[in-house]
């Protein structure tokens, strides 16, 4: 690491998925840092060669050949720059050998259990199952379920501090009973965090200490209004490093190398997207649609005013190893109704099919191309949806009851996710990010996530969040540097009311003033999609005056003055309606959806 106080000047950076291992070179050039250069190679943890530390080597080659630098001495990382050779740093993120995967268990699953779970979602894992006094599965049925998954480590939390210990001391007892064994071989104890009652912890040490790798933080849930979630958080991250990392092939070297632990790649994306929501006090919603899996991580604020963050995975919703669970997940009316063409429904089975058993492959064809980003749609809508199931306010909260109560009553929280407050949509994966055309990836977050009110859309260009959470976690400012400066592709801004009316039926009226350009001045009716350009870093004055059917932020029929950002797609106004109808006769449905694929000029002729 450098000097304390002395200054950063270069930073590499790499990402080992699990794929392909990323690696970027950032340096600070006057005042700012930037991305100088990106390399990549094939992830190296399979046989033949079963050392993940030659990916990295391979990556960090190619960003040495490309930036015309010497970074390496026979296989070493040279540190610190001296002069024009090697960095001052090195940093890097983990999804390889399939990422964290872990199993939680609660007392109650609407309580403590969902805390847990967000917890190890908020830490970078994926939650393979999750356990509960209450769940209704007979104690041999949870032990078989322990048993089977083989998780990476566990997380078990019950009960408020000072209160019952029986109900998490019997959840120990089967834990116990199941004695699980590690996924990546039997030559470590499997880890487990306790994070519950703090009268429970002896109870605790006495039936797990000497089979598991137990460790115990903080109760993630001390009294029932309040959650305490990262210590559990932390610790998730250093058992990941000392248990699982450390017996992947080649780990054990790449931790030595680094000069901050080895985050997993989910958490690092989770620490930037907190990380701008932070700097700029605003409310985000991120997410990476990948082939297997889609996450989605958000900020918003609860009733307090305190920035929430949560992630989710859906670990079924991807769009190649899992692109016939979307489509069983979404129904193929669901698909279709996204699909501007007519098409034989056996057809698009097929080319699912296909696409799962060729996961590798890409659209070959325009229609291919629209099938691909009518399933990407489902997938974000589905993926978000469960999104807004866990990112709730507390549960049990407002009323004041025993856990007795909580036991027999399925309290539903209050969503967190309030799309009005939002301020900003980033997109990430492959069919985000590398989309022919931008204005496909605005339409396909817009249709996806339904925005309201006044919303700025991003992508991320080449998929560096991940470097630069564990950046973030050593230097904020260069992380906030190249994230806005070369990480995001700005989209622009979508202006969305809030409410439903016939085709055609008044709607809104806009005041669009560009700097030093042009002032225009329009009526739209309902159902429409409009296109304003307005380029990178401009700015325009926005009135919007709704009718008294719809809202735009200030209550129905309320006007709203504001200033909104372009991008390279520009200014969008949505007048389709919250909650989006698409018609549901094939001839309209047709019609409607190239009408608004030509407003936005989406697929050129």
């Amino acid at each position: 690491m450098n000097e304390p106080g002395g200054e950063l000047r270069s930073i590499l950076a790499t990402d080992c998925g699990s794929t392909t291992t990323k690696a970027i070179l950032i340096e600070k050039r006057g005042d700012e840092y930037q991305l100088i250069v990106r390399g990549e190679a094939p992830t190296t943890v399979e046989a033949p060669v079963e050392d993940v530390t030659a990916g990295v080597i391979n990556a960090i080659t190619e960003v040495e050949e490309l930036a015309g630098r010497k970074l390496l001495d026979n296989g070493v990382i040279i540190k610190p720059q001296n002069g024009d050779e090697g960095v001052d740093i090195y940093i890097s993120t983990s999804s390889a050998g399939g990422g964290l995967q872990m199993m939680v268990a609660g007392v109650v699953r609407n309580l403590t259990a969902e805390s847990a779970e967000r917890a190890a979602l908020g830490a970078g894992a994926i939650v393979m199952d999750v356990i509960a006094s209450n769940d209704k599965r007979l104690p041999h049925e949870k032990i078989e379920r322990i048993r089977q998954l083989r998780p990476d480590m566990l997380l078990l939390s019950g009960g408020v501090d000072g209160g019952t210990t029986s109900h998490v001391v019997e959840l120990a007892e089967i834990i116990a009973a199941a004695r699980p064994q590690p996924r990546l071989g039997i030559a470590y104890e499997l880890p487990l965090i306790f994070a519950g009652n703090k009268d429970a912890r002896e109870l605790i040490k006495e039936r797990l200490e000497d089979m598991m790798s137990l460790e115990i933080v903080d109760n993630l849930r001390p009294v029932l209004e309040r959650e305490d979630l990262m210590p559990t958080r932390h610790k998730i991250q250093d058992q990941f490093l000392e248990h699982v990392m450390a017996h992947a092939p080649g780990y054990k070297k790449l931790i030595e190398w680094t000069d901050a632990p080895i985050m997993p790649t989910p958490g690092a994306v989770g620490e930037i997207i907190q990380t701008v929501s932070d700097q700029q006090d605003i409310q985000v919603v991120g997410v990476d649609i990948g082939g297997a899996t889609t996450d989605v991580f958000s900020v918003f604020k609860n009733r307090d005013t305190e920035a929430i963050f949560n992630r989710t995975v859906s670990a079924n919703l991807g769009m190649s190893y899992s692109v016939s669970n979307v489509l069983a997940e979404a129904g193929i009316e669901n698909v279709m109704r996204w699909v501007p063409v007519d098409i034989e429904v056996g057809d698009l089975r097929n080319r699912v099919k296909n696409k799962m058993i060729r996961p590798t492959t890409i659209p070959q064809t325009l229609q291919e191309l629209v099938l691909e980003q009518a399933i990407a749609r489902e997938a974000l809508r589905l993926a978000f949806e469960q999104h807004k199931q866990l990112a709730v306010e507390l549960r049990g909260v407002q009323q004041q009851r025993t856990i007795s109560e909580a036991f027999q009553q399925e309290e539903s929280g209050q969503s967190l996710v309030n799309m009005i407050s939002l301020d900003l949509i980033v997109g990430s994966g492959g069919v985000l990010s590398h989309a022919p055309r931008r204005q496909q990836s605005m339409l396909m977050m817009i249709d996806a996530f339904q925005p309201e009110g006044i919303t700025h859309l991003a992508v991320d260009s080449i998929f560096m969040m991940p470097q630069l959470g564990v950046l973030a976690q050593v230097n904020t400012e260069a992380a906030t540097h190249v994230f806005e400066r070369d990480c995001l592709i700005h989209l622009g801004t979508c202006v969305a009311p809030i409410g439903v009316a016939k085709e055609g039926d008044s709607c809104i009226s806009v005041e669009i003033h560009i700097e030093d350009k042009q002032t225009i001045k329009e009526d739209i009716p309902y159902g429409e999609l409009r296109h304003y350009p307005l380029g990178l870093g401009e700015k325009a004055s926005v009135k919007v005056l709704p009718t008294r059917k719809f809202d735009v932020g200030t209550g129905r029929g309320t006007h709203i003055e504001t200033e909104v950002t372009g991008g390279v797609v520009g200014l969008v106004i949505d007048t389709r309606g919250r909650p989006l109808a698409i018609p549901t006769d094939s001839t309209q449905r047709v019609t409607k959806l190239t009408e608004w694929q030509n407003a936005l000029d989406t697929y050129p002729n």
